[in-house]
């Protein structure tokens, strides 16, 4: 293949690449300073050069066919690398710059992860962060997520999950709780006890605790389950009954004495916390950099601990 023809099949990428993240041909025409024309027939001649349709087009939208998202996520990185090796030649690769988007928990994400994302900023004052909150399961590449937050082993496939920290579950209450009602001696006792809990949990009112080789099924019952994990915070201070959760949600409020932990000799299955991302053997600078980044600070947010100790 001439020269010419691999310089104008990476340009084709590259405008293919904008018109999925821009969503429209208008847009990246304008961020290309080129006529609409142009940019729809480089793409019309990449779709004959690969033999497939990478875009289904309309009069009201554009959406990216099946082959059309892969081909995104491969081009991406086939770009970025070509950005980086530029970079590198002309002795600029001290400069992070780019877009990372990031999808996290909400819980998480308010609580812990959103003051870590502005120190990362500081940090790198030419990186870009879309943070995009939500608790559901997504499909990385279709979504253009570059790295997930996920919480516990329930973890998208075809993905490169990293663990980097771990949080033990806890049993709190309310002092006043703890006072009014009846007193909590072991585990079978939270029979007896109002229990709140997030709501979804496979194990559902089962829960398991263990200590020095001994382990207890425990059937709790309650009246109010919530699938937030911050409006279940809120239901711990609000002394309405006691229930568990993973460290990371209420190490603050057992520090500053708003809660009790409850049996502390007593342990649960521990949450993980993940870094995932897709599995391609490319990676950006700033994608190396905010993993190693959030490798060293999440394992000291408050009930969290390195994974594995």
């Amino acid at each position: 293949m001439p020269m010419g023809n691999k310089v104008d099949s990476l340009q084709s990428m590259r405008m293919f690449t904008r018109v999925i993240e821009l969503g429209s041909f208008s847009a990246a025409a304008r961020e290309e300073r080129v006529s609409q024309p142009t940019i729809s027939k480089a793409i019309a001649a990449l779709e004959r050069n690969l033999g497939v349709r990478l875009l289904d087009r309309t009069t009201t939208s554009l959406t990216p066919t099946e082959e059309g998202r892969r081909f995104y996520a491969r081009s991406k990185g086939v770009i970025e690398e070509y950005a980086e090796a530029v970079a590198e030649a002309r002795g600029q690769t001290h400069r992070l710059t780019g877009m990372l988007r990031i999808s996290a928990p909400v819980g998480l994400g308010e609580l812990r992860l959103n003051g870590l994302f502005l120190e990362f900023l500081t940090i790198y004052p030419q990186i870009e962060v879309e943070l995009i909150l939500n608790d559901r399961m997504i499909d990385m590449v279709e979504e253009g997520i570059d790295v997930a937050v996920r919480l516990g082993d329930n973890l998208p496939p075809n993905v490169i999950a990293r663990n980097i920290a771990m949080s033990p579950r806890v049993l709190v209450a309310r002092p006043d709780y703890v006072k009014r009602t009846r007193q909590i001696r072991s585990p079978k006792d939270l029979e007896e006890h109002e229990y709140i809990r997030y709501a979804g949990i496979g194990s559902g009112s089962q829960m398991e605790f263990s200590n020095d080789g001994e382990t207890i099924m425990v059937s709790t019952r309650g009246r109010y389950s919530v699938n937030n994990s911050l409006a279940l915070r809120q239901c711990f201070l609000a002394g309405m009954g006691l229930g568990t959760a993973p460290a990371w949600l209420v190490q603050d409020l057992i520090d500053a004495d708003d809660l009790v932990r409850l049996l502390p000799t007593w342990r649960m299955p521990s949450q993980a916390l993940h870094l995932v991302y897709p599995s391609r053997r490319y990676q950006p600078l700033r994608t190396k950099a905010f993993l190693q980044f959030m490798t060293e600070k999440v394992p000291k947010l408050p009930g969290f601990g390195i994974a594995g100790q």
